[in-house]
């Protein structure tokens, strides 16, 4: 039996105070994109979802680097998903004895970095990412989809 080396570091960040949705905004600009792409990318975008995922990314990174021996060039985000989470419920008092329901939503997103020296299949991995980052026809860099 032939065992097969773990090449995917996770991090991950439970009850983070936003909406998953909002989250989500940001995770599918940076999905399959190599690590520095990503750090520039979230440090540039207006959102305030920005800050905590830059932060997941950071420790999936200190992850790969402190358990596998990982170099932070050949990362490349390979999973980013956010699901929801509690929704924490308060009541706002209002005029003549009624309450007002505020649900504050809470999420949890899971970031996973594979190296790709460790992968047979490094050449493929390059290629996906040069051209969907440098294609010309989706407007180069900041191209959408």
């Amino acid at each position: 039996m032939i065992k097969k080396k773990k090449t995917e570091i996770y991090a991950l960040g439970q009850h983070i105070s936003m909406s998953a949705h909002k989250a989500r905004r940001v995770i599918d600009q940076i999905r399959g994109r190599s690590y520095e792409e990503t750090l520039m990318i979230l440090e540039l975008m207006p959102y305030r979802a920005c800050y905590s995922i830059l932060k997941l990314v950071y420790s999936a990174a200190a992850n790969a680097s402190y358990n596998m021996g990982s170099d932070e060039t050949n990362l490349i985000i390979s999973k980013a998903e956010v699901n929801e989470g509690t929704t924490v419920k308060k009541l706002r008092p209002r005029a003549r004895g009624r309450s007002f329901p505020i649900k504050r939503p809470t999420c949890h997103i899971t970031i996973g970095v594979k190296d790709i020296s460790l992968d047979e299949n490094e050449d493929e991995y390059m290629t996906m990412i040069h051209e969907s980052v440098y294609n010309k026809s989706r407007g180069g860099l900041w191209g959408k989809k």
